[in-house]
Parts: C-alpha cells; structure tokens; sequence
C-alpha cells in the first residue's frame, strides 16, 4: 500500500535496524520519518549535554584557584559533586514533569538552564568575593540542567518498539560516549588562548582557556533548542510499533500503568543499576583529582594539566565508544 512503511524501506541513522516485523497500518512514510527525526534530535541533545560536562573537566581545578585563590581541593570536590547532585534533584522532576505535559517543554527548559549556568561560569570573574560559591551554583545549575537525561531516554523508549529499542538505546550511550570524548578535545583545542586571553570590555566578558568552552556550550544549546522546537514531535508507540494516533498526557501515563509488563528480573535490574553506579563513581573520582593530582606530580603548569589531561581523557572515551559498539553488537547476538 502506497504511504506505508515496510520492512524493506526502513533506513534508520546510526545502526537502527528495527529488525523483521510486520508494519501496522497506522505506521505511514511520514510517521516514519518523523518519529525517527525526533530520536535523532534526542541523540544531539544527549551528545550536548555530555559536551558540556566535560568540556570544562580538566580546567575547573586552575579555574577555580585563578578565580577565587582561597579554594582548595576539599572545595573542589564539592564544585564536582553539585553537578551530581543537581542532576539527581533535577531528574525525577522533569521525568515527572514529561509524564503529564508534552516532553518538548522540560527539554527546552533543561536546556534554557544549562545555557545560563554556562553564561555564569563564563563571568566568574566579576564578583569581588566569594567566587568559588558562584561557581559551585553555576555547576549544580549545570547538573539540573543535565536532568533532561531521564527525558531523553523515556522518551526513546516510548517512540520505539520492542526490535528497535535495544539499537536505539545503544546509540543514545554512544553519543554520551562521544560528548565525553570531544568535551575535553574542544577544551584541548582552546588552549592556545592560554589563562589570560581577550577582554571584551563592553560585555565584560573575558575570552580565554576557560571560558570559551562554556561559551561554546552555551551556543549549542541555544541550537539544540532551536532545533527541538522545529523538529520534535511527540511520538508513542506499542512495543509491536504500532503508533498512538493522539497523546493525552494524563491519560497517557494511567494507561501505561495498565500494560502487563511480564516478569522482571529484579536480580538483574539491581546489578545493572550497581555497575551503572560503579562505573560513575570511578568517572567521577576521576575528574575530581586528576588535575590536581598530575599538576602536583609533574609540576606540570596550569596549560600543560588542560592540555595533557584533555588528551588522556579523550583516549578513555575513544576506548569506551568501542566497547559501547562492542555491547550494541553482542546484545544482538544473544538477544535470545
């Protein structure tokens, strides 16, 4: 039938084979489109938003003691640990907030926050004292920000079915692998402006080392948001794929209640969640003493610790991508 999709006409982006199955009549060329359209964009925004965490990693150590000479590493981990815990506060917020009203609003919304945590980063220069507070609100700003991770995925999880979810879901952790990857890259790169930079006096604004990433960060957003509200459309569909002609939110959420879900494996939930907590609590112990720890052992400068850390962080994230691939390709295999 002419305007359906079949199993020969899908082209998912990044691998997203939805596998064989049998087309619903409701599944039109258009819906296709547009329901992967919509993923796609929720790939860029799970890539920005890892961006932005780690495009500043290894420069938060020199930049907090440039800004504000009366931090030390005790405050560091606290600047560290409010990225957590905004991001911790934040999720189930905006998760409960896309349940009821269309996911487009807390998206945008995250955004808009992450925009404006960047744009304090960049000016913390301007007070006369307490800077490194400022900073610390600017980064558990940042974590409230990166609350649109829940978002992102529930969402990728309703607008797929069951064949196409493993694939997808695979995708969303490789682009969050590579938002890891080329944050510190594009720190690394802006290293040539070294700690002093360019002073845009009208504005205020110093360009520099540290704050041309956050910069950076902040123009992407604004982008990501442009393209979310031109692109984005509210799709749900079955686990068998068959679309939802029209999305009543409050009706939406009782009626997924009601969907036998089968039995879970709570055994292997748990440990998915513990090796997923293990695997974050090593990352961020990472980042926490990394810069520090290197500039105390080889003396090496405050440019030298951006650069060189920035480096060694974008070979780990080069190494995750692949096991990442390694994942999506062996959960094919033994998908039975």
């Amino acid at each position: 039938m002419a305007g359906l999709r079949n199993e020969s006409e899908q082209e998912p982006l990044l691998g997203d084979t939805p596998g064989s199955r049998e087309w619903d009549i409701l599944e039109t060329e258009e819906h296709y489109k547009s329901r992967w359209r919509s993923i796609r964009i929720l790939y860029l925004t799970m890539f920005l938003s890892s961006v932005g965490f780690s495009i500043v990693m290894m420069s938060i150590w020199p930049y907090l003691q440039k800004v504000d000479p009366t931090a030390d590493t005790s405050f560091l981990g606290w600047v560290i640990a409010s990225y957590s815990l905004g991001q911790m506060v934040a999720s189930p917020i905006f998760g409960l907030w896309s349940n009821y009203r269309p996911r487009k609003e807390a998206l945008i919304v995250s955004i808009l926050i992450s925009v404006a945590a960047n744009c304090l980063y960049a000016y913390l220069h301007i007070p006369a004292s307490h800077n490194k507070y400022y900073m610390l609100v600017a980064r558990g700003l940042l974590g409230i920000g990166a609350g649109n991770v829940a978002v992102v995925r529930s969402y990728t999880a309703g607008a797929t079915s069951l064949q196409e979810r493993t694939s997808s879901m695979a995708n969303i952790s490789m682009c969050q692998a590579l938002g890891f990857i080329l944050g510190p890259v594009f720190q690394t790169c802006f290293t040539f402006l070294g700690e002093k930079g360019v002073t845009w006096d009208v504005i205020k604004l110093q360009i520099n080392m540290y704050t041309t990433p956050v910069l950076l960060s902040a123009f992407l957003g604004i982008l990501n948001i442009i393209l979310i509200l031109a692109i984005l459309r509210e799709h749900r569909v079955d686990d068998s794929g068959r679309q939802c002609k029209s999305i009543n939110f409050e009706e939406a959420s009782t009626d997924e209640a009601q969907v036998p879900q089968g039995n879970i494996d709570q055994v292997a939930v748990v440990a998915i969640n513990v090796l997923f907590f293990v695997a974050l609590f090593i990352f961020a112990l990472f980042e926490t003493i990394i810069t520090p720890l290197t500039m105390d052992m080889y003396a090496w400068t405050q440019e030298q610790a951006v650069l060189y850390n920035g480096i060694i962080l974008a070979a780990l994230g080069v190494e995750a991508v692949v096991i990442f691939l390694g994942v999506k390709l062996l959960s094919k295999k033994f998908a039975q």
